[in-house]
């Protein structure tokens, strides 16, 4: 992530897969431990600018993927990490 940006990830855009919700359960770990530590789902994260998402959607989901929007890229606030879950 370029300095001075955040990636801000909305935690309840995605469901949690089975697996990972098990691994929370047995394991006792907290939701954030869970988003830092685990891909929690999500294999692969394409960025772009909010004008080309309905066309990669739309070409993503044709050949077959399951596509979510994650969140957004933001100005970063003084002391925050790169990549926050909210």
């Amino acid at each position: 992530m370029p300095e001075g940006l955040t990636a801000e990830i909305q935690k309840n855009s995605w469901t949690l897969p089975p697996l990972f919700q098990w691994l929370q359960t047995e394991g006792n770990i907290a939701p954030l431990e869970m988003y830092r530590t685990f891909n929690c789902g999500i294999g692969m994260a394409i960025v772009l600018e909010s004008t080309q998402v309905a066309a990669a959607k739309t070409v993503l989901e044709s050949m077959g993927e399951t596509v979510y929007t994650l969140g957004v890229i933001r100005a970063q606030q003084a002391g925050e990490a790169a990549t926050v879950v909210i």
